[in-house]
C-alpha cells in the first residue's frame, strides 16, 4: 500500500512536523475567503498522506437531516461514498447514527452487516474501512471514512489521529465566523454542498477536455486554484459556466 509505506519511511521529526503543519491549515478557518470545499478536500487529503490509508471522505448532514457526499480523496472513494448515503448502508451511515466510530478490518468477511455497501467496496476496489464522527458535544455534523484496498484496520495512533483532525474540522465548520445560530450553521453546511456540486461539474468538464481522468483532472484544478490564490470554488463556477481557460488549467499538474 503506497500510503502506508509513504507513512513509514516518515522519520518522527518529518512526521511531526507534517502533522502540525495539517493541524495549522486546518485551524485557520477564520480568514475572510475560507472556502468549505477546498476545506473539506484539504481534510481528505491530508488523511491518505498522514494515516496511510488508500482514501477518504466526508459525508455532512443538512439542515432537513439529509446526508450528502461533500468531499472525497478519489473518485473510488466518491461513487463507494454516494452509494453509501443512497442505499443507507455502511459503516459511515452507522457512524452518523450512533455519534461513535465504527471500524470494519475486512469488509468482504463482515458482509452480513452491510451487505449492498460491501459488494459496492469490492467493486471500487476497497476492502476495509473505519468511519469517525464529526461531532461537537451532542451534535453530530457527518462523519470522516478512512478506506483500504487491503483487509487491514488503521492503527490505534492513526485512529486518534484521524479522529483529532475529525474533531478540529468539526469546529472549524461549526465555529468559522463565530457561528452561533442553528441557521447560520445551515447555510454553512448547504455552502459546502452547493460548492461540491459545482466542483463535481468542473471535474467531469476538465477531464472531457483534457482527455484526464476525473481524479487528474481535479488536481489540475485545486493546483490552478492554489498557484493563484483562487478559491477553488470559484474556479470551479468559472469551469462550469464557461468563462475559464481550460488549457491553462490543463496544461499542467500543479502540486
Amino acid at each position: 500500500m503506497t500510503h502506508s509505506r509513504e507513512v513509514l519511511e516518515q522519520t518522527p521529526l518529518e512526521r511531526a512536523l507534517r502533522i502540525s503543519r495539517t493541524f495549522v491549515s486546518l485551524a485557520d478557518t477564520l480568514v475572510a475567503d475560507f472556502d468549505v470545499a477546498d476545506f473539506l478536500n484539504m481534510l481528505t487529503e491530508h488523511c491518505t498522506e498522514l494515516l496511510g490509508v488508500s482514501a477518504a471522505g466526508v459525508i455532512l448532514r443538512d439542515a432537513d437531516g439529509s446526508l450528502h457526499v461533500a468531499a472525497t480523496s478519489s473518485q473510488r472513494a466518491e461513487l463507494l461514498e454516494l452509494f453509501a448515503v443512497q442505499t443507507d448502508d455502511g459503516p459511515c451511515l452507522d457512524c452518523i447514527r450512533n455519534g461513535t466510530p465504527v471500524s470494519c478490518t475486512d469488509l468482504p468477511a463482515e458482509a452480513h452487516h452491510w451487505p449492498r455497501f460491501a459488494a459496492a467496496a469490492a467493486e471500487c476496489g476497497f476492502r476495509a474501512a473505519q468511519a469517525l464522527p464529526m461531532r461537537l458535544r451532542d451534535q453530530v455534523i457527518g462523519a470522516l471514512t478512512l478506506l483500504n484496498t487491503e483487509a487491514v484496520g488503521v492503527g490505534p495512533e492513526e485512529i486518534e489521529l484521524g479522529q483529532a483532525m475529525a474533531d478540529v474540522a468539526t469546529i472549524g465548520i461549526l465555529q468559522q465566523r463565530s457561528i452561533e445560530r442553528g441557521d447560520q450553521l445551515a447555510d454553512q453546511l448547504q455552502t459546502a454542498l452547493t460548492s461540491r456540486v459545482v466542483i463535481e461539474q468542473a471535474k467531469g468538464i476538465l477531464a472531457g477536455h483534457g482527455a484526464v481522468s476525473v481524479d487528474e483532472a481535479f488536481t489540475r484544478l485545486r493546483g490552478h486554484a492554489r498557484a493563484r490564490n483562487l478559491r477553488l470554488t470559484d474556479l470551479a463556477r468559472a469551469v462550469a459556466d464557461g468563462h475559464a481557460d481550460l488549457a491553462a488549467i490543463l496544461k499542467r499538474p500543479h502540486r
